[in-house]
Order: C-alpha cells, then sequence, then structure tokens
C-alpha cells in the first residue's frame, strides 16, 4: 500500500514522532522504487542524521549514491542556517553602501537565533531541492523532522510567499518614494543622503532592479513549492507511527495541521507491532496496541493504514533496508 503510494507520486513525505522508525521506512520506499527502476533522491531533514547511521556511511549536503538508482542527502540544519546568512549578507552588501556593512553584519547576527529562521532557511533549502530534483530524478522521498517541526514546516510556504509579496509591495513604494525625491527641483545631494547613496553605491535604478529581481526568485521558489506541495497527484505524506498512546495522539494532530496546509495524506504506517503468537507478555501488548489504534481508526477513517511487524534485530546497512522494502511489499 505504501510502495504503491509512492510508486504513484513524484514526492513523498514521511514524518511522525520521534523514534517510529520513520528514517528507516522512508530508506526502505527508496530502496523499492530505485530496485523499480526509478531514479530515486532520498532527503532527511531531520538534525539527528539518523540516515547516514542507518546505511552505514557519511552523507551529506551534496547528493551521494547509496544502491543502483539511489541518490541521499542530509541536511544539516545549522550549516543550512549559516549558508542562508552567508547568502543573505553577500545580496544585501551588494545592494547596500560600503559604509553601512557593519550594519549589515549586526543585523544577521541577530538574526540567526531569530524565532522562525531555522525553518526559513530549511524551507529555502527544500524547495531548491524539490525545484533541482524533480528535473534529475523520479522520485524524492522526504525523512522529516519530528511532527510538531514538521507541520509548521509545510504550512511556512503560503506564509513566505505572502510575506515576500509584502516585501515587493514595500520595495515599489520605496521605489517610487525615491524617484520622487530625485525628481526635487534644486536637490542639494538630500535625496541620496535618504537613500543612503553615494558615488561609491551602485546607481538607484540597478539597485531597484536587483532587490526586484531577488524578491521574485524567492516569490518563483516558495510558489512553485507550495504548487507541488498542493498538489495531491504530485505529492503526498505518510504518517509513520507506533501503536502507542503518544504517537496515536500526535498523529492526528499532525494529521490536523497537514490538512490545514492543503497536504494530501496518503497512507498511515504503524511500525513494530507486537506479534500476538510470541509469549503472554507480547500478545498482551498487542491487545493494547489495538485499543490505541481503534482510536486512530475512529479519528482518521478515510486513510489506508498499513502494520509492519516487531522485528527481532536491528536494521543496518543496505541488507537491513532490503529487507524492510521486501517486507512492506508483502504487508502492502
Amino acid at each position: 500500500m505504501l510502495l504503491t503510494l509512492a510508486a504513484s507520486r513524484r514526492v513523498l513525505f514521511l514524518g511522525g514522532k520521534g523514534g517510529v522508525g520513520k528514517t528507516t521506512v522512508a530508506s526502505a520506499v527508496a530502496y523499492a522504487q530505485s530496485r523499480a527502476g526509478r531514479r530515486v533522491l532520498l532527503v532527511s531533514t531531520d538534525p539527528a542524521h539518523n540516515l547516514g547511521h542507518l546505511w552505514q556511511c557519511r552523507i551529506g549536503a551534496d547528493a551521494r549514491p547509496l544502491a543502483t538508482g539511489l541518490d541521499a542527502v542530509e541536511i544539516d540544519p545549522g550549516a543550512t542556517v549559516e549558508a542562508h546568512l552567508a547568502q543573505v549578507g553577500d545580496a544585501l552588501r551588494k545592494l547596500m553602501p560600503p559604509h553601512l556593512s557593519g550594519e549589515v553584519d549586526r543585523h544577521l547576527a541577530l538574526s540567526r537565533d531569530a524565532p522562525g529562521m531555522h525553518e526559513a532557511a530549511l524551507l529555502e533549502r527544500i524547495a531548491g531541492i524539490v525545484q533541482q530534483g524533480l528535473l534529475s530524478h523520479d522520485l524524492l522521498v522526504f525523512d522529516t523532522a519530528p511532527s510538531g517541526h514538521t507541520a509548521r514546516l509545510m504550512a511556512l510556504p503560503d506564509m513566505m510567499a505572502a510575506w515576500t509579496d509584502g516585501l515587493l509591495r514595500r520595495q515599489a513604494r520605496s521605489e517610487r518614494f525615491g524617484a520622487a525625491l530625485r525628481n526635487l527641483g534644486g536637490d542639494d545631494g538630500l535625496a541620496a543622503r535618504a537613500l543612503g547613496e553615494g558615488d561609491e553605491a551602485r546607481t538607484p535604478g540597478d539597485r531597484d532592479q536587483a532587490i526586484r529581481a531577488m524578491l521574485h526568485r524567492r516569490r518563483h521558489l516558495f510558489g512553485d513549492l507550495r504548487e507541488v506541495l498542493a498538489d495531491a497527484g504530485t505529492t503526498a505524506f505518510a504518517i509513520v507511527l507506533a501503536a502507542e498512546r503518544l504517537p496515536v495522539l500526535e498523529t492526528i494532530e499532525l494529521h490536523a495541521g497537514l490538512v490545514r496546509a492543503g497536504i494530501h495524506v496518503g497512507a498511515l504506517v504503524v511500525n513494530r507491532r507486537s506479534p500476538a503468537d510470541a509469549g503472554a507478555f507480547l500478545a498482551g501488548r498487542r491487545a493494547q496496541e489495538e485499543v490505541h489504534l481503534h482510536l486512530l481508526r475512529e479519528a482518521l477513517p478515510g486513510i489506508a493504514l498499513q502494520e509492519l511487524p516487531l522485528l527481532a534485530g536491528d536494521v543496518a546497512g543496505e541488507t537491513g533496508v532490503a529487507a524492510i522494502a521486501d517486507l512492506l511489499a508483502r504487508t502492502g
């Protein structure tokens, strides 16, 4: 069922409460699709770096092959923020007069830990990966951070697009105001001083055009991501959970947040289900799990649900991931 969902989409997000096996399930889906002949990019946005641990190799910001037809990228949130701030700083220094470069540095230093900065930087990185990945791969599989972070992230494209639209409107008003100042009769340099211009700065027209181009680029980037996320024929979200009280409650909350963000939830994957025929203790656990799953089915009756059994051993490396891919095929 989960593999069928993946086979019919170009982008698949997997999310859920921390520690329920998202990385393993995401890797198994990506591996199964690559075995089916698709070119797959597996992307982790989880700061825990579990993807590299699972595959027993170093995975970084640049795509590296894991198996035939399967590449992987692991986004480091801290490095992503630093790269984002460096890019913004370079752009601002080109647009501002040199004597204001110290103000740019102070602004960026304050922004580093500002609320929403990490999410905004991560979103821009994801948007770039989606934009380029859809050109080079048949399927993008995202292994996301725990539930609350992911729900906020999925709602950000609309907010970021609206925020950029507001900046474009303000930039247009500023441009008109600057033109009015420069057209004042008998101007003795007041306009240049008011606008922070000097002989060393680029012309007002050049700067206005550069600002407009930068804002339009960001607007299109976030707009394109929003279109991809909202297209249920292209993108789906699968929630991975354990049959326990807290993961079930978080799943219901995450589903509500994704629906509000316009994201199609195509599957629920209950991982590590206790067996009913392996002794009284595990049979008791399974009976308790049924109580929690009854609540889940009542809350989300229209979503397909797939169960994966509890395994005796750990999952590691390509061999372990391949075994989970086979398990997904058998239980789906």
